[in-house]
């Protein structure tokens, strides 16, 4: 049956589905990732090759020359997935153990999309030196570090900290900050591609001025939004340059005050409600119930309107109520409903590319190229309910990397040098050698058939 013509309590129950399988799911499969060589025994005289004594070599190798570990080991394919579990996806402070499901999803989702290997790292403290020491022990290992689900604004500082750090030498990202940045970023150029409106003109309204929101805006700007055409708003109302508790904390959370410095400047107040009036993109990352976002305050923005309601594990407005309101362009975190704004669509790719280059860190310019890969990749084909591509179509991970890569190079901040077309090539072949292999795995049964 087509989407439109569900009911909306129909929908509701479609939108909870992914939620019962995952109980029945997770159990049967133990989890959702393994180990697995990549290197082959073609008899068991190879383990001599592979571990003693032919192992001393390669380590006498990276002994005399570190940057041997790239050629040797796997460390720059590797990446970790590290979080304390204090703000998983619209759970709040769950914990590291609780946490791990989804820190598992992520590595797989690395895998299968980017054919990046990620490890979950889940860390059981709270205290944010701890994180950076923990981080810093671990380089050996990892071309990259993926931080996630880390509360602010604690998460800011473990990445500021982290990435200006000389100690650290390989590359550190905030997925719920850049990552969710590069998407919705990619999402409003594709958008913008649609209602055929240009960037450095529109009106953005923001609800939340968390990791992801207050990432977002930076990117925005840096993509040529005007920063004085944007309202943030938190759970107090908007955000301005001398509203009392931004200023008498200022030095706690000092993104939020900065942005409030430069959004906003004729200091309207009050609630997303009483600024929203004539603004063309509304971005929420907010709290995960509908009806946060009220009907009736979509019904305010401008003609050819877009609605981007990314709060997982549901979106703070039902997009069948933002279109009935108004809205021409909506999306949200789901892969259910249409145009999902998703960080899926981003870090399995930025992270080939980053990692194919040896890049030392990942910018704002690397993220922007990325989102206008994508968006230019589903251009030609772009509509109300598809404005960027989706998870299925599976060239846009060696698009971006590449995009990403040779962004990097033009930076100069690679250690490795690639051709475009070489580059693109060697993204699509991971990918697609990493996918075959999961599917051929479950194919032969070597992944067990699903209950459901």
């Amino acid at each position: 049956m087509p989407e439109e013509k569900l009911t909306a309590e129909e929908l509701k129950k479609k939108a909870e589905k992914p939620g019962k399988d995952a109980l029945v799911l997770h159990p049967f499969y133990r989890g959702k990732i393994q180990s697995i060589g990549k290197a082959p025994v073609r008899s068991f005289s190879d383990f001599a090759i592979w571990y003693t004594p032919g192992v001393a070599k390669a380590c006498l190798a990276i002994k005399d020359d570190e940057t041997q570990a790239y050629e040797m080991t796997n460390k720059g394919n590797m990446v970790a997935v590290v979080s304390d579990g204090t703000r998983v996806l619209g759970l709040g402070d769950i914990g590291p153990y609780a946490a791990g499901p989804v820190m598992e999803g992520k590595a797989i989702l690395f895998k299968y999309l980017g054919g990046v290997d990620a490890w979950p790292v889940c860390l059981d403290t709270k205290d944010p030196d701890k994180i950076i020491e923990a981080v810093k022990l671990i380089q050996p290992t990892f071309g990259g570090i993926n931080l996630e689900d880390i509360s602010k604004p604690k998460c800011y500082r473990v990445l500021e900290e982290l990435r200006k750090d000389p100690e650290v030498k390989i590359p550190v990202w905030h997925d719920d900050a850049q990552g969710t940045a590069t998407v919705v970023l990619a999402g409003v150029l594709g958008g913008l591609n649609v209602v055929k409106k240009d960037i450095e003109s529109i009106k953005v309204a923001m609800l939340g001025v968390g990791a992801a929101n207050t990432r977002t805006a930076y990117l925005l700007i840096a993509a040529g939004v005007d920063p004085k055409n944007i309202i943030m708003v938190d759970r107090k109302g908007a955000i301005y340059a001398d509203r009392e508790d931004i200023v008498a904390n200022k030095d706690y959370d000092t993104f939020k005050y900065d942005l409030a410095q430069k959004t906003n400047p004729d200091r309207h107040t009050g609630g997303l409600g009483e600024v929203i009036d004539g603004a063309d993109v509304l971005i929420s990352a907010s709290t995960p119930v509908p009806g946060t976002i009220k009907k009736e305050w979509v019904s305010k923005m401008s003609s050819d309107a877009i609605v981007y309601a990314c709060a997982n594990p549901l979106p703070e407005i039902w997009p069948w109520d933002a279109i009935d309101a108004g809205a021409r362009i909506v999306g949200t975190g789901r892969s259910d409903f249409d145009n999902q704004i998703n960080n899926s669509l981003g870090f399995p790719g930025i992270f080939r590319g980053t990692l194919d280059v040896q890049a030392s860190t990942i910018t704002d310019e690397m993220c922007i190229a990325a989102a206008k890969a994508l968006a230019d990749l589903g251009a030609k084909t772009a509509s109300e309910k598809k404005v960027i591509p989706t998870m299925d179509q599976w060239e846009l991970y060696p698009a971006e990397a590449t995009a990403v890569g040779m962004k990097a190079i033009e930076q100069g901040i690679a250690k490795r040098e690639w051709e475009e077309k070489d580059l693109y090539k060697h993204a699509e072949d991971i990918i697609r050698v990493a996918r075959a292999a999961s599917e051929m795995l479950y194919e032969k049964g070597f992944i067990p058939k699903a209950p459901i």
